[in-house]
């Protein structure tokens, strides 16, 4: 049996994975990722991308599929819908990247794999994690490949293999789970008559479908039947049954053809108690599946990796606070109980009971409101993520500081310098030095002065963290406590 050692082995090499390995070869780390399928497919998976997201990899300097900031106009919003009822607006600042990007999943696959080995990243493709055992030193995973078995210990062991995690079964991770309650069917295929199908979301008494096709009638279409799940749901889909459930629900014939891809879905949810099992992470589906309205999935586990990325980095590098990786579950599985919530929420209002039709329209004439759209645009977008104490105000602590200009020569903006993976202590113009309490992490911190002063008129200065988080800020007390509870002793 062939003996290998990494510092982190990632099973499960999808967008989440892949994403994961290509930020800790950027610091360096010998990263070793395992995936059970020879190559990406192009299977009609999650394609949006949402705000927070986007804002998140350009800050780790990771590509996202657009360019550019906002419009001429200053302009950074784009319409949604919450629970398929349309008049909901996006909006971010107008610095930032754009709200939405629409990128397939298999393409940022893709394009995280080939960042990760050019970064150095070693990547094992048809590999299967069958054991883990872990020791105060490390983890051991034992991995059957076509030419036989192999043992990789490292130091940790992240889990980003989607919702039928080996690495959740072996670690033990216990879950909440909710039982399905509705039956999904999904297809890329072709509509050989466009008149058949409204496009976008669309409910009937039946049930719903939402349908996106090009010119030619190539696309994907969904459709929703809420009477219970499946009774079979692991039977392979087939076109005619596709095409018989559209029909049931619009009430007339949809001829389709040329499946791609075909398979069936529901509402079952699952959300691990805890996200860490000693040196065992979990990151992805692996560790949270819900519905997948509003496309908040594939965005929940991009910025699981984004959290723990960087602090897998200084853990192994010895620049950590003791407690450290314990505020990666610690952060992130609130934000992954809120988008369990909201999804089930989502679908309460999708059933199609005549009784939740006055509902449906008091929720539809909410939606443009400006205060409305602003808190279900930041949940579903994941711009209300704040972690830590509750912000007292724009930029503080445990807040997302939004992109701004620096004033130093060769330094564009805040995201271009995070994008080198160091923290940033951040002085506001006019602020005269940096305060002499930080001096001591010097060795962890990057000191960038802004063109301005910073947002919200009551900070001189704060130290953000390579994911664009507020770690602390002046007004939150004095920075040593906190920069010794996450960076360790001064140097």
């Amino acid at each position: 049996m062939r003996r290998r050692h990494a510092e982190v082995v990632i099973v499960g090499g999808g967008p989440v994975g892949m994403l994961l390995a290509a930020d800790l070869a950027a610091y360096g780390i010998g990263v070793r990722v395992v995936e059970a399928k020879p190559r990406t497919t192009d299977e009609p998976r999650a394609g949006t991308l949402h705000a927070r997201t986007v804002q998140s990899l350009a800050r780790r300097g990771l590509p996202y599929g657009a360019a550019g900031r906002a419009d001429r106009t200053g302009v950074n919003q784009e319409p949604f819908h919450f629970a398929g009822l349309p008049g909901l607006s996006i909006t971010a600042p107008a610095t930032e990247p754009p709200v939405l990007v629409k990128c397939p999943q298999a393409e940022l696959e893709r394009r995280f794999e080939a960042v990760a080995r050019r970064r150095g990243a070693t990547v094992l493709r048809g590999g299967e994690a069958v054991r883990i055992a872990q020791d105060p030193d490390g983890v051991e995973v034992t991995v059957r490949t076509a030419g036989g078995r192999e043992r990789v210990h490292a130091a940790y062991l992240v889990g980003a293999d989607g919702a039928r995690s080996t690495v959740r079964e072996l670690g033990g991770f216990v879950a909440d789970t909710h039982p399905a309650t509705v039956s999904a069917l999904m297809g890329q295929v072709r509509l050989t008559d466009p008149a058949a199908l409204p496009a976008g979301w669309h409910r009937t008494e039946r049930g719903w479908t939402a349908a996106k096709f090009d010119a030619r009638g190539y696309g994907r279409l969904m459709t929703l039947d809420c009477r219970g799940p499946h009774p079979d749901r692991g039977r392979p889909l087939t076109l005619e049954e596709l095409g018989a459930e559209a029909a049931r629900i619009v009430g007339h014939a949809v001829p389709l053809a040329e499946p791609a891809h075909l398979s069936r879905f529901n509402d079952f949810s699952r959300l691990v108690g805890s996200y860490r099992q000693g040196r065992v992470f979990l990151a992805g589906d692996s560790a949270h599946v819900h519905f997948p309205v509003g496309g908040q999935g594939l965005n929940t586990g991009l910025l699981d990796a984004v959290n723990l990325g960087w602090k897998l980095a200084h853990a192994l590098r010895g620049t950590a606070g003791k407690d450290l990786l314990d505020t990666y579950s610690h952060e992130r599985r609130p934000a992954g109980q809120r988008v369990v919530d909201n999804t089930r929420a989502q679908l309460a209002l999708m059933r199609p009971d005549p009784q939740l039709d006055p509902l449906r329209e008091l929720v539809a004439r909410l939606l443009p409101l400006p205060d409305v759209g602003a808190h279900l645009g930041g949940l579903l977008s994941a711009q209300d993520t704040s972690y830590g104490p509750a912000a007292t105000g724009p930029g503080r602590q445990g807040t997302f500081l939004p992109n701004l200009a620096l004033a130093g020569p060769g330094e564009k903006d805040l995201v271009a310098l995070l994008a080198r993976g160091r923290a940033v202590l951040l002085l506001g113009g006019g602020t005269a030095d940096a305060p002499g309490a930080v001096r001591g992490w010097a060795h962890v911190l990057t000191t960038a002065r802004a063109a301005a002063r910073l947002p919200g008129g009551t900070m001189d200065c704060a130290v953000v963290r390579p994911d664009g988080y507020v770690l602390w800020a002046s007004g939150d007390g004095e920075p040593e406590g906190v920069l010794r509870q996450w960076f360790g002793d001064p140097r």
